[in-house]
């Protein structure tokens, strides 16, 4: 039918403050509550599970989504990069990580770009033509304390707590995930590529991990300039660097480096935090230790 009711496309969304904060002067001290329709949730959740049998089948989703997907999850992650550090190791390599997050993902997603793709996948017309109007003629209205909105019209993004928004979202990430990875490989960078939902993981592999750092500032800016074609940004100051390596004495040491990436450079913290984790071959702790190196 190509119809979702007008009822449904209604949302209220409540702005609470995160607790424990000396300050609440920027945004992101806020929490934003999206309260949806119960009957419209339950029918997206049977579109999902369909749409979810539909991509399962036919092998449409790029391998390393690990989010937002049936008989995919967290722990999936976990297995995959647990497997390739021991793999490193029996080939005398360290491997490297650098773990991104997408700003304000949901929000931002095109509707247009979104049915595209959906046509893409191989769908029915008749699915590509719900969407279109799914996504069109929403309407949000705010309530903050006392302080109440007048509903107003949302021309982009999908509700983050709508059912329909994980598999929406994995299917709009598809063509950067296999863009980025072609770049990458024109440009000869040994780069590997997790993704969960709006987070992604780059992986590097390496005897020294200054080639690693050299593959992650290369990686980095061909990610954030690719991004910027989709009309999404990476939130630097959640950029993190781990770096996996064996130590004498102890099966791993894990190295954590918190670093921010800016456009072609790397630009430090004023602290750059260090921590230590000491395991045994069973991964069990044996010890932590902290170091906070000082600009």
């Amino acid at each position: 039918m190509g119809y979702w009711p007008s009822h449904f496309k209604k949302s209220t969304t409540v702005v609470i403050s995160k607790p424990n904060k000396s300050l609440y002067d920027f945004p992101k001290l806020f929490r934003p509550i999206v309260l949806l329709k119960i009957v419209g949730k339950l029918i997206e959740k049977v579109i999902r599970e369909r749409l979810q049998l539909h991509i399962a089948l036919n092998n449409f989703i790029y391998p390393s989504q690990l989010g937002g997907l049936k008989f995919k999850s967290t722990m999936d992650a976990d297995i995959a990069l647990t497997h390739i550090i021991y793999s490193d190791w029996v080939k005398n390599l360290n491997t490297s990580t650098l773990a991104f997050d997408i700003a304000q993902f949901f929000p931002f997603l095109n509707h247009q770009f979104l049915v595209l793709i959906l046509k893409k996948a191989g769908f029915d017309p008749c699915i590509a033509k719900f969407f279109s109007n799914y996504l069109i003629g929403r309407k949000i209205n705010y309530f903050w304390n006392s302080f109440t909105l007048p509903s107003f019209d949302v021309n982009v993004g999908v509700g983050q707590r709508s059912a329909l928004s994980p598999i929406l979202s994995a299917l709009y990430l598809l063509p950067f995930l296999h863009i980025i990875e072609n770049h990458l490989k024109n440009l000869k960078i040994p780069i590997s590529i997790l993704s969960f939902v709006d987070n992604g993981l780059f992986i590097s592999q390496s005897k020294l991990f200054q080639i690693s750092n050299a593959c992650f500032f290369s990686s980095y800016n061909v990610m954030t300039n690719l991004l910027s074609k989709f009309r999404l940004i990476v939130e630097h100051l959640k950029t993190e660097m781990f770096h996996f390596t064996r130590w004498e004495g102890f099966l791993i040491l894990l190295l954590w480096t918190s670093l921010l990436l800016v456009a072609t450079f790397y630009v430090p913290r004023i602290c750059r935090n260090t921590l230590y984790l000491f395991l045994t071959e069973n991964c069990l702790f044996i010890n932590t230790s902290i170091f906070i190196l000082t600009k």
